[in-house]
């Protein structure tokens, strides 16, 4: 998503504010047995031992909750900066698109994706713009209908009535299977300008594995959903595969992509993705060293995580979480980590959906009481701008 300004988003939240270092009680990235200084671990000085230092953050960080933006929204799941600052926000359960003004924090319905048949864990989930979106207006949307999962793109003309302003799905992608868990649903355009989408595995470890079933996976494809050139295998749009339920994707300054993915009973994880590889499911949770397969940069319990959105900002990836109800920072020297994550803003909004960087030390944080599994109380959903270094 392209960097935007947000001026104006209303009134200052003191009571946000978290002291550097946050929790300070965050995992280590290891399991426990792990040893803090072998191959691909942060040695003395934050960088893997026998290797170049790579500069990197502070290893402690902080947060503060600046502003917030709107409040009262339903089901938020995917968010999309639109440029001047306005925001897309999708309701996963009424399968609606709606327009956020992050001066006065109004909520205006544009339209209503067709198709959308919400149930579980699935809906109308993630959305991006088209990288040519100042030209050709298109917003693409990750959504759950009665036979799988697909992305479909869609014009948006501001010069129609507000629930009128989007235009018959063009569909991209059908085929992804569905769920009533385990859906992904998470998209993005990368730096090349191609489409990625994290899939899960509907429940079904096995399609993990399968190199020809789009669940489990994340893809890479063109804006017209079709293989990239350079994709593993020439005729696909499988770009990993052996992930479980892939929600949160994010490109650092360096153009790696990371992805977060829910565990099934002990380990939540990050990954740093590489095209063609394996990331194990259903064979491996964590750190399991099995050959052939790529271990997570950093684990969690899941209890502590449950990961859905991230984003790249400060030297870190931030990452939010459901059950674990915080926002976890992870310093990054390069591909490696440089301390142990660290937790934010505990259990002060719940659970928490989608992170997006607004450029500098500026992040949108979307929270996600209202999505069955949360307690919601009065003013759930919200929008919050946060300060991150």
């Amino acid at each position: 998503m392209a960097a935007v300004a947000v001026a104006g988003c209303g009134a200052l939240l003191a009571a946000g504010c978290s002291p550097p270092g946050g929790t300070g009680a965050g995992p280590s990235g290891s399991p426990p047995g792990a040893t803090a200084t072998g191959p691909g671990s942060p040695g003395p000085s934050g960088s893997p031992s026998g290797s170049p230092a790579v500069p990197g953050p502070p290893a402690k960080g902080s947060v503060t909750v600046s502003g917030e933006i709107a409040k009262g929204l339903e089901s938020p799941w995917g968010v999309a900066p639109l440029p001047g600052g306005d925001l897309l926000v999708a309701s996963r359960d009424k399968g609606t698109i709606s327009r956020v003004s992050v001066g006065s924090g109004t909520v205006t319905e544009i339209g209503e994706v067709p198709g959308v048949a919400p149930g579980g864990e699935g809906g109308l989930l993630g959305l991006a713009l088209s990288p040519s979106f100042a030209s050709d207006r298109l917003v693409y949307a990750y959504f759950t209908t009665e036979s799988d999962n697909r992305i479909a793109r869609m014009r948006y003309d501001e010069q129609r009535a507000p629930g009128q302003q989007l235009g018959a799905p063009d569909t991209v992608l059908r085929g992804i299977p569905k769920g009533s868990i385990h859906n992904g649903g998470r998209i993005a355009f990368g730096p090349d300008k191609m489409l990625y989408a994290g899939t899960g595995e509907t429940g079904d470890g096995a399609l993990a594995q399968d190199k020809k079933s789009l669940g489990g996976k994340i893809l890479r494809m063109t804006p017209d959903g079709k293989p990239v050139h350079g994709n593993p295998e020439a005729d696909s749009v499988v770009y990993s595969y052996g992930h479980r339920n892939v929600q949160g994707l994010a490109w650092d300054k360096d153009k790696r992509l990371w992805a977060a993915e829910f565990g099934q009973h002990t380990w939540d994880e990050l990954n740093l993705i590489e095209p063609g590889a394996n990331y194990g499911w259903p064979e491996a949770e964590g750190k399991a060293g099995r050959p052939g397969m790529r271990d997570p940069v950093a684990v969690w319990r899941t209890d502590e995580a449950s990961p859905s959105g991230i984003a790249w900002a400060q030297g870190s990836i931030w990452m939010a979480a459901l059950k674990g109800e915080r926002l976890w920072r992870i310093p990054l020297a390069g591909a490696e980590p440089v301390a142990a994550p660290e937790a934010f803003l505990e259990g002060k909004y719940g659970r928490l959906r989608t992170v997006v960087a607004l450029g500098g030390d500026r992040l949108l944080l979307v929270t996600s009481e209202t999505d069955g599994r949360g307690s919601p109380e009065a003013g759930d959903d919200r929008i919050l701008t946060l300060t991150v270094q």
